[in-house]
């Protein structure tokens, strides 16, 4: 397993080695180890504490989530079909602050998404099927949930596909400006 940087402050892929032969893979999808010494914290690995999965057909937008207070880490990986996924970074004092990325996550290679606290998360379905989890270091607290609108004309996020099913949490989620005038 190897862990790649990405544009954004603080957000990596970790990329596993398959193992293939005549039965199929085989693949370690995380190593405690290796993030902890990324994370150049012993034990940093055991903070994730809830594991959540999600089931999404072609074409469905989630997001763009986020949580307030301390935030939420994440690791994010697709087990089934393929995503393309899309973080923006919602931390006022990070130097990467409103830049956003897309990452393919799907389950030929099977790489996580770290997601540090302070960033929005949102993925849209590229197969009739995709299945998405993720590793959260802390409990939910809908209190603490945050939103800006999958198609925010300030963020422009490009989604490859037409968007589908988009739930009414996430259509009527406010925008960008909203969300920056409520975090200074």
């Amino acid at each position: 397993m190897r862990i790649e940087e990405s544009t954004l402050a603080g957000v990596v892929t970790l990329v596993p080695t398959p193992f293939h032969d005549e039965r199929g893979l085989f693949t370690r999808t995380f190593d405690a180890q290796i993030f902890d010494d990324w994370a150049g914290v012993p034990g940093a690995a055991a903070a994730f504490l809830q594991d959540s999965q999600s089931r999404s057909g072609r074409g469905v937008i989630r997001g763009m989530h986020g949580r307030g207070g301390r935030g939420e880490a994440k690791l994010v990986r697709c087990a089934n079909g393929a995503v393309h996924d899309v973080l923006v970074d919602a931390r006022p004092s990070s130097p990467t602050f409103g830049r956003q990325e897309s990452f393919l996550l799907d389950d030929d290679d099977f790489r996580h998404l770290y997601v540090p606290p302070g960033l929005l998360h949102g993925f849209q379905a590229l197969t009739e099927v995709a299945d998405v989890c993720y590793r959260i270091d802390r409990p939910h607290d809908p209190t603490e949930d945050l939103g800006v609108a999958y198609d925010d004309p300030d963020l422009r996020i490009h989604w490859p596909l037409p968007a589908g099913v988009v739930s009414a949490r996430d259509r009527s989620a406010g925008s960008w400006a909203q969300l920056v005038r409520q975090l200074r």
